[in-house]
């Protein structure tokens, strides 16, 4: 969620025999289409590959932009008409939009109702195909078939013609893409008969925020498979006959052509962040001589090849659909910035180098990405599980960016600052990676930076967030302000959000006193592990909830436990009272056990009859200001806290409960009604909580352990990270029949709901046996280690 306040090469793994038949159909359990409405603008690229720097979508109102910056815009499902295909789908970043078009010429796209004239077209989405790597529909107002699919950074439009003496694929490059806003320069030239390059420079409302001086370049080099009978320029407002180049603001060209019937025409695009040059020779490595059908034959094996790593056996096909469609977009969200020979956008237009190992291979990608605010209870033990490689070039990504700039990126969007919510989980989210063993950087470097997010205030920008560390630093706590008339601040004084950032900060506290002490960093250790019991000074004895607190030490007056935005960000004080994930049996103690348990369970049983969000409400929103909100990162740890409170089958229950309720299949209940999918977060959660595994400390632990649920497949064969075969199996497992009664692993007795992750990481069979009703003295005896 935001507020305008919000803010390795790829590998191919050869799959062993287990999973390569039933491999090949995983594809059909992926529907992109899920929650598209109210859909963020980087939410719906189907035509893609995991990870890619080309993610080709249909828009049906992205270059309207939004207001706010961060809005649903791009491809909403109850829109009927499509305005173009676009080639950059990132966070803050949009642009390079095609439309293939009949008639008379027509160079701007209209407006939604279609009351003023316009390129876009109707279509009927019983004509529309979206699958992993490709989508295809019918433009109606033109007979005109479009297909997209892509490489990394090249993306693939083949368009079939009806015969036509009018025909033209419009290259509408200088306006506004989604989240970019305003484009500041463009430019379009064709270099011979099939061959054009050009650039979009735009300057993002949350650039204008958190990096002014910064600014995002996309450059592209296209190939075009038939020449033009003629080329017409045109710019805002303007249009030129016979005219092969065009700078500035709406600049785009149209290729002309004299169709035949069922003519099909191509167009291939090579994309960088760096330089035209660049752009040439992305598209030279990886898309010279393919066509569009190896192009995507290429796309769907690789899609195959990177869900079938964790490989789901079931007869429900819902479920499927859920898990893969989930999957599908955790390896969808985040996409790189680097090019094929590791350059990368460096801030204000520079450029940059990525190192590389010794057999002249890219230890890591550079990668956009949006905050990675809650990701450490979803996206960050996916990738720890099953994909370190992503979770290394994020950890990569973020020490470049150290380097460049002298702070981490909360978000970021071409190496400039984004934000997302102004406090900043990059270090915990690093400090994660060393503990679950991924450590292909410079470990030196990584702590010295994981501890400056955390301490370091002076001269510290808005970017990195965390403006109030020094607050925190000096009092233990963040204390709350007023501000009239000034809504969303943060200083190095307070916050308007001390209660939520005090929260935050002491957790994050507590995952860098854990890499302090791995590293013999006693001092630095003691620091930081006081300072993670910074929420003892906001919990109030009184109404065992978490209050903020003014400089003076006195709890805020007028309090409202379910208002949100007042002294909580994006929720409120009872759904942020569990926010002590790395304390949960603290926490338990001062609530106290007996009223901790009925206090959350009842929470559930309230929030299921809103099905655990907002209601159908269809908002991004909706939701922040209930008893609950699934909707929404704050609260996506909170059910598995049963596990450390002696009541497990709990955590069986609701786990299971918000997976079946919560996540629909359906384009409007896909991720509750309309909420917010940051990058995969959602879909990464429903995973791991399928699978039964989860950490409600987001592998900050020195040791961390992995928390057993209810599994919700038969059986699960996973490929793990450290190369070993992980297979989940149940026995008597159904809907009703959501507890677990015994539990073995390599075939010895599972007594606790946990496990040490590192055992677990060795792979071998899990086997729970479950049933209708719950066994309350399985797992009971240990309790999950709680502060380390």
């Amino acid at each position: 969620m935001r507020y305008l306040s919000k803010s390795g090469a790829l590998l191919l793994l050869v799959l062993p025999c287990w999973s390569r038949v039933s491999a090949q159909d995983i594809l059909k359990y992926v529907d992109p289409n899920i929650g598209t409405a109210h859909s963020r603008w980087f939410f719906y690229t189907p035509a893609a590959v995991p990870y890619g720097m080309a993610k080709l979508a249909p828009s049906t109102n992205g270059h309207f932009g939004n207001p706010s910056g961060w809005e649903a815009v791009g491809y909403d499902t109850r829109e009927n008409s499509i305005e173009g295909f676009v080639h950059f789908h990132e966070w803050q970043v949009g642009g390079v939009s095609y439309m293939p078009t009949t008639g008379k010429l027509i160079t701007r796209p209209g407006d939604l109702e279609r009351k003023t004239p316009g390129y876009r077209s109707g279509f009927n989405r019983k004509n529309q195909v979206a699958e992993p790597g490709y989508y295809k529909v019918k433009l109606d107002d033109y007979a005109i078939t479009a297909e997209l699919t892509a490489t990394k950074r090249v993306g693939f439009q083949r368009y079939t013609f009806p015969k036509n003496s009018q025909s033209h694929i419009i290259l509408d490059i200088g306006n506004k893409q989604g989240e970019s806003d305003t484009v500041t320069d463009a430019g379009i030239k064709m270099l011979d008969d099939k061959h054009f390059e050009g650039y979009v420079y735009t300057y993002p409302k949350y650039v204008k925020i958190y990096d002014p001086a910064g600014k995002v370049a996309m450059y592209f080099y296209g190939e075009i498979s038939k020449k033009p009978a003629t080329v017409t320029a045109f710019s805002t407002g303007h249009v030129y006959d016979n005219k092969r180049d065009i700078k500035g603001h709406g600049a785009g060209l149209a290729l002309n052509y004299n169709t035949s019937a069922n003519e099909i025409i191509e167009v291939k695009t090579g994309l960088s962040y760096t330089s035209v040059e660049n752009a040439r020779k992305n598209f030279v490595a990886e898309a010279n001589g393919l066509t569009f059908a190896q192009a995507k034959e290429q796309a769907q094996k690789t899609w195959r090849q990177e869900l079938g790593k964790i490989m789901v056996e079931d007869t429900s096909i819902t479920n499927k659909t859920k898990f893969y469609t989930g999957l599908f977009h955790a390896l969808l969200g985040r996409g790189i910035a680097s090019d094929v020979d590791g350059t990368y956008p460096k801030h204000a237009g520079l450029i940059g180098r990525l190192p590389v190992a010794k057999n002249q291979q890219l230890k890591a990608e550079f990668i956009n990405t949006d905050a990675i605010w809650g990701g450490f209870w979803n996206i960050t033990q996916l990738w720890a599980l099953s994909y370190p490689q992503w979770y290394g070039s994020f950890v990569n990504t973020q020490l470049q960016l150290y380097k460049d700039k002298g702070w981490f990126g909360d978000g970021i969007a071409n190496s400039e600052y984004v934000s997302g919510v102004g406090t900043n989980f990059v270090g915990l989210a690093i400090a994660g990676a060393y503990n679950a063993g991924i450590r292909n950087y410079d470990v030196n470097l990584a702590y010295k930076a994981v501890k400056d997010n955390e301490l370091k205030y002076q001269n510290r920008p808005v970017g990195p967030g965390k403006l109030d560390i020094k607050a925190f630093v000096d009092h233990g706590f963040v204390p709350f302000f007023d501000q009239t008339g000034r809504d969303f601040v943060t200083d190095s004084t307070g916050s308007n959000f001390a209660g939520s950032h005090t929260l935050e900060y002491s957790y994050s506290a507590f995952a860098a006193a854990q890499m302090a002490k791995a590293l013999g960093k006693n001092n630095d250790y003691d620091q930081l592990i006081k300072l993670s019991n910074g929420w003892r000074q906001i919990f109030n004895p009184q109404n065992k909830l978490m209050q903020p607190k003014r400089l003076n030490g006195n709890f805020i007056e007028k309090f409202d436990p379910y208002q949100p935005w007042r002294g909580f960000q994006e929720g409120n004080s009872v759904q942020y009272s569990f926010y002590v994930p790395q304390n949960p049996a603290g926490l338990i103690e001062a609530i106290g056990k007996d009223n901790f348990n009925k206090r959350l369970d009842s929470i559930f049983t309230v929030s299921e009859k809103q099905g655990f969000g907002g209601g159908k409400t269809i908002d991004a929103f909706a939701g922040i200001n209930s008893i609950y909100n699934h909707g929404n990162q704050p609260n996506l740890h909170i059910s598995w806290l049963f596990n450390f409170s002696g009541r497990p089958w709990l955590t069986q229950k609701w786990t299971r409960l918000i997976g079946e309720e919560f996540y629909g299949t359906e384009p409007i209940h896909g991720y509750g009604y309309g909420q917010d999918e940051d990058q995969g977060q959602l879909g990464s959660w429903y995973v791991i909580n399928a699978l039964g595994l989860f950490d409600v400390k987001g592998l900050t632990d020195l040791r961390p352990i992995i928390e057993l649920g209810s599994p919700l497949f038969t059986k699960a064969t996973i490929k793990l990270g450290t190369g070993k075969v992980l297979i989940i199996q149940t026995q008597n497992n159904s809907a009703e029949n959501v507890y677990i009664q015994s539990a073995q692993f390599n075939n010895k007795r599972l007594d606790n709901c946990w496990m040490y992750r590192d055992e677990l990481m060795k792979g071998g069979t899990l086997t729970l046996v479950m049933g209708k009703e719950p066994n309350k003295q399985w797992g009971t005896k240990v309790p999950p280690p709680s502060a380390q």
